[in-house]
């Protein structure tokens, strides 16, 4: 080949060489422009406001999310756009992406709606029907009849069912003691032979007797056992019969027909565990059998609420609360009831035993003996020898379930006195 020649192949050789290597890295930036091109690889910020600064000229930024609240008495909306909006002045949620938590404000859960749990259809649970005559209002019949049984008024200052006598009314009335048969009836009383000498009861009525003067006539001397099965529950006819025990026991039918037919009547049936608390042999066998004797399907154990006459209208108005009893338990008070009164109470603090710690007309502990050396309103085993109290009581504590008792009773005495006389004037 002839210099010439060679000399012009050589600049084509290497034209091509630097073309070929110009195309590879157009196409090599065209890669790069298409996959990084959109992409923001710094984002400007912007400098917080001046106010957001600490004491020392650092500056922070605190980023609060605070709620909506929601309006009252509705139900809680799910956090969406539509019922949900941002924060006024919020940055785009594009930009910053925030996490969220909804919490209650402290101290106020009770602002926020119960949400009922929604049954499959399958499941759900239809009301009973109620049962033909099952009415809370008593028709003139009724209202006689439960008005001759409760009269237990008496005294020249009574004011009688179906009048609207001005004195303050006066009550004399025996109390009873429901005797079972199964079970240890007697646990919170002391006998002499079939005679009841002291105990729950008989230091309660004293308590109410000696603090009203007498208006309230108990006869706490002469507290008597009454048999469930008797007849002796209508010839004597009770204002309440007290019930207590630590055990099992299961009524015969015929107790059951008796103490229904006696709160239909216008008794009532007054259970107090001798053992603190709910589960026990007794608290069982007590709810048990009760339900057979109101064994309306409608009916069920109701809790005596805080606004109940018992604590708006009692005898003792300082007591606006249920007191504690042995252990310090506090359980509610609990009703079945019988056109729409008390017929069945039952209190699981385990007053009984407390009111086995008499109280004198003072208010203080009731030491005294008698000629043979026996406490009169005393139980040793529940006050200890060194004065003092034995199953975690107080002396405090004790006077209130003493005057709580008052109330108890008093409500019993009056509970059907509206509903005879309203039924009376028609």
């Amino acid at each position: 080949m002839l210099p010439e020649q060679s000399r012009v192949s050589q600049v084509l050789i290497d034209k091509l060489s630097r073309s070929r290597d110009f195309t590879i890295s157009c196409i090599l930036h065209l890669i790069l422009v298409a996959v990084f091109g959109t992409t923001i690889l710094f984002q400007a910020t912007k400098e917080p406001p001046a106010d957001f600064q600490s004491g020392d000229g650092d500056r922070f930024v605190d980023v609060v999310q605070i709620a909506t609240p929601q309006p009252k008495n509705s139900p809680l909306l799910p956090r969406t756009p539509e019922n949900f909006p941002p924060a006024p002045n919020a940055p785009p949620s594009d930009t910053i992406k925030i996490i969220e938590t909804v919490a209650p404000p402290a101290n106020d859960f009770a602002r926020l709606p119960a949400i009922a749990p929604v049954l499959p259809p399958a499941n759900r649970i239809e009301p009973p029907k109620p049962i033909p005559g099952n009415v809370e209002e008593l028709t003139r019949a009724e209202a006689d009849e439960i008005g001759k049984f409760t009269d237990w008024k008496g005294g020249k200052n009574a004011a009688r069912p179906g009048t609207s006598g001005t004195r303050e009314p006066e009550f004399e009335f025996t109390a009873y003691i429901g005797q079972y048969a199964g079970g240890n009836w007697n646990s919170t009383i002391q006998m002499s032979g079939n005679k009841i000498e002291t105990g729950s009861l008989p230091n309660l009525l004293y308590f109410m007797s000696s603090r009203s003067k007498n208006k309230v006539t108990t006869n706490y001397k002469n507290v008597r056992a009454i048999p469930l099965g008797s007849d002796e529950l209508f010839s004597a006819r009770p204002p309440f019969i007290f019930m207590t025990g630590t055990r099992d026991f299961t009524l015969s039918d015929k107790e059951v027909e008796n103490l229904r037919n006696y709160v239909r009547l216008g008794g009532a049936v007054w259970g107090d565990s001798s053992v603190p608390g709910h589960n026990s042999r007794f608290d069982i066998a007590f709810r048990r059998e009760m339900k057979r004797v109101i064994s309306d399907v409608n009916k069920d154990w109701e809790v005596i609420p805080a606004n109940h006459p018992i604590f708006t209208q009692g005898y003792f108005p300082e007591v606006k609360e249920i007191p504690p009893g042995l252990n310090f338990y506090k359980e509610p008070i609990y009703t079945l009831k019988f056109r729409g009164e008390i017929a069945i109470l039952y209190t699981a603090n385990d007053y009984g035993d407390m009111w086995q710690v008499g109280l004198n007309e003072q208010g203080q502990v009731d030491t005294r003996k008698n000629e043979n050396g026996t406490f009169v309103a005393l139980n040793p085993n529940i006050w200890g020898n060194r004065e003092n109290y034995l199953r975690n009581t107080t002396p405090e504590s004790l006077v209130q379930t003493y005057k709580f008792g008052t109330n108890l009773v008093i409500h019993l005495l009056t509970r059907w006195e509206r509903k005879t006389r309203s039924a009376s004037s028609l």
